[in-house]
């Protein structure tokens, strides 16, 4: 990987980052990963058919997990029933086995948390991506005490080794091994406003967006990228493709 990442300028530029990142941190030994692209309308299912090859570039034996049986049929109807296990969490026969080396879930909803928790508990050391999870809906569990100790408990044992957020004229990127990274949209293209070890938001990407920190201009990724609205366009493009 470049020593330095860059605002991707389409969807596929995107999963190809997250591919990247995800390798990496397996090759670390990271034993509990999420990978988001944040993008309402964004659907897990064609994002994890691009996403799953990183594990088979690997030649690690792999399960992937949707939040129920309707969704995995679908998914192996249109993947053309694949050689590798795609399952709903907690359906019949989607057992963890003693030779399974990565599982992979694919949109996890507050609905099926508990049962999550528990597969992670069972697949003890082996590798275990969360891929665009929903996991915190307060809907469902709530933003007092039960809300908490989920994040205590299970959420914060998530390494977000992959994470993009376009925001009105900026953008909030995690590429593993980098740092967080906040992307401002000019003229010229994005513009690297500042690297930092953990997630902003609120107050402190506020205060990034306006100026009050700043990336140092000597390093490398520091120059505009991209063209204006690039990465954008071209989301909102596939966005109507999946929908016509």
């Amino acid at each position: 990987m470049d020593s330095a990442t860059t605002v991707p300028a389409s969807l596929e530029e995107a999963i190809a980052q997250a591919r990247t990142a995800t390798q990496a941190a397996i090759q670390a030994g990271l034993p509990r990963m999420m990978v988001e692209l944040v993008y309402s309308e964004l659907k897990g299912m064609p994002v994890a058919e691009q996403f799953y090859p990183a594990l088979q570039e690997l030649g690690l034996t792999f399960k992937i997990y949707f939040p129920d049986a309707g969704s995995a049929a679908l998914a192996r109807r249109d993947w053309g029933n694949p050689d590798f296990v795609v399952r709903g969490i907690g359906e019949l026969h989607s057992e963890m086995t003693p030779d399974d080396q990565v599982y992979l879930f694919v949109e996890p909803s507050s609905v099926e948390v508990n049962q999550v928790e528990e597969m992670c508990a069972e697949a003890g050391d082996k590798f275990v991506i969360m891929l665009n999870p929903k996991l915190e809906d307060v809907a469902t569990i709530g933003i007092g005490y039960a809300g908490r100790q989920l994040r205590d408990r299970f959420l914060s044992t998530l390494e977000p080794i992959y994470y993009l957020r376009p925001r009105d004229g900026a953008v909030v990127l995690r590429c593993y091994p980098h740092p967080w990274q906040v992307w401002q949209e000019t003229e010229a293209g994005y513009q690297l406003l500042a690297e930092v070890p953990q997630k902003p938001s609120g107050e402190a990407l506020d205060r990034i967006l306006m100026g009050e920190t700043t990336a140092d201009p000597a390093a490398p990724g520091a120059a505009p990228k991209g063209k204006r609205g690039g990465f954008l366009s071209e989301l909102q493009s596939f966005l109507r493709a999946l929908t016509q």
